[in-house]
């Protein structure tokens, strides 16, 4: 059975985005069965996909509003050879139009149901707020994955994420779980980042992963050119980390369905 992973943070530039596109690349690179969706109306992981999202024939727009099947809103032919649910501009009608619909924080969990078993992840990249794009995908997410920089003004900014999904789980999906809380655009070099890592591995334990995505500036480049960024340069630390990434991940997920047949 597929698993589904909201990637979120209400902080902005925090590497979100590039998590999603570049896990989801590093899953794919594994034989895995990926989709990802855009829900942020800014497209960036659209367009990190090597799609042009004023050119996509649908986004997560008639996903979610005009309600057509999942198989004909995806992109199939991306750069990171996944499957992707677009987004753009249209996008952002969407708060407006989900106000009028019933049930309107479940749209998203319904319209996954009939294949979240087609994937063995499904990875959403939620806009950088609290609104009912975000609901919706805490409403059909497993578990969320958190990105964060090591700086002081994120430990305030994720204690309040994670009050947040405790509510959300509790109001729209009592099984939603932390996935993970996961150190971006890191710098060893750095005193404060090495302190605050270190409270964040106090607080929340094994939740944190021990892959760091550090500081690269092919990571920077690789979206300009449409790609994620192990097709880009495969070898710098920024691919490398994020292939490190997808390999936990996958190990964590195995881990919990052999506990849960046991």
């Amino acid at each position: 059975m597929g698993k589904i992973i909201a990637i979120a943070n209400q902080k902005g530039g925090v590497g979100k985005t590039t998590t999603a596109v570049n896990l989801a690349a590093s899953m794919a690179a594994t034989k895995r069965k990926i989709l990802l969706i855009d829900l942020d109306p800014q497209g960036n992981a659209t367009m990190g996909s090597g799609v042009d999202k004023y050119e996509a024939h649908a986004t997560s727009y008639e996903l979610l509003i005009d309600e057509k099947p999942l198989t004909e809103v995806i992109t199939q032919q991306t750069s990171g050879k996944y499957d992707l649910v677009a987004a753009n501009s249209d996008v952002t009608a969407v708060e407006i139009k989900l106000m009028e619909c019933f049930a309107r924080e479940l749209r998203l969990r319904n319209a996954l149901a009939d294949y979240k078993d087609n994937y063995d992840f499904i990875i959403i990249d939620c806009p950088p707020s609290l609104n009912m794009l975000t609901v919706n995908a805490m409403a059909a997410a497993d578990s969320v994955l958190v990105p964060m920089q090591c700086e002081y003004y994120a430990l305030e900014g994720v204690t309040a994420l994670m009050d947040t999904i405790e509510k959300l789980a509790a109001v729209v999906n009592p099984n939603l779980a932390i996935e993970g809380v996961l150190r971006t655009m890191y710098d060893p070099r750095n005193r404060l980042a090495n302190d605050v890592s270190e409270q964040l591995k106090k607080h929340f334990g094994e939740k944190v992963y021990r892959t760091v995505i550090p500081r690269n500036v092919r990571l920077a480049e690789a979206p300009s050119f449409g790609e994620p960024v192990m097709y880009y340069d495969k070898a710098s630390t920024g691919a490398k980390a994020y292939l490190a990434l997808a390999g936990e991940m996958i190990r964590r997920s195995e881990k919990e369905k052999s506990q849960q047949v046991a």
